[in-house]
């Protein structure tokens, strides 16, 4: 599993350095379940929806219908999908896992329960991604021996926002 990732931007809060920071390497959404996801390079999170565009967002996701926390916005580490494809062979890219944001340099599994910036939205962990038999007949790969406990992260959107590819991931308190 990826380690937090040591920070180097300077905090007023602080004075120092961050705790940890991340980055976005991926943005991915798509319109209606089943159908392959598409790559972009911004989106607008909306609080209390989803990403725009996103099925989430207008309730047309697989499990739109059950009740549950974290369906706004999901997360995987970049590290976690190579290391699957290190360790059990899968073979996806990032995209394909079928999560929104791909993430570099930030352990998502700790952020549960704490709030974090991406971009210019204001994000709180939920729980954690768990893959799914969905996941493994949409891919046709192993992923759910491949990416138990490391499957990425539900989130909440708190505060409405642009994410970016490149943008910053950090503590939303500092």
């Amino acid at each position: 599993m990826t380690g937090i990732a040591k920070g180097t931007e300077t905090t007023p809060a602080t004075g120092g350095k961050a705790p940890w920071s991340g980055s976005v390497v991926g943005i991915h959404i798509v319109a209606a379940a089943k159908e392959p996801m598409t790559s972009v390079q911004e989106v607008a999170a909306v609080a209390g929806r989803g990403l725009d565009g996103d099925r989430y967002f207008d309730r047309t996701g697989s499990f739109s219908s059950r009740p549950g926390t974290g369906r706004q916005v999901t997360l995987i580490e970049s590290e976690a999908v190579e290391d699957a494809r290190r360790d059990y062979g899968l073979r996806i890219q990032p995209g394909e896992a079928r999560r929104n944001i791909v993430t570099e340099g930030v352990a998502l599994n700790h952020l549960v329960g704490q709030d974090f910036l991406v971009g210019e939205a204001r994000l709180r962990g939920m729980r954690l991604c768990e893959p799914c038999e969905d996941l493994a007949e949409l891919t046709g790969q192993p992923v759910v021996k491949a990416l138990i406990h490391r499957g990425g992260l539900r989130a909440e959107i708190l505060e409405g926002g642009m994410i970016r590819v490149g943008d910053t991931i950090r503590p939303a308190e500092l």
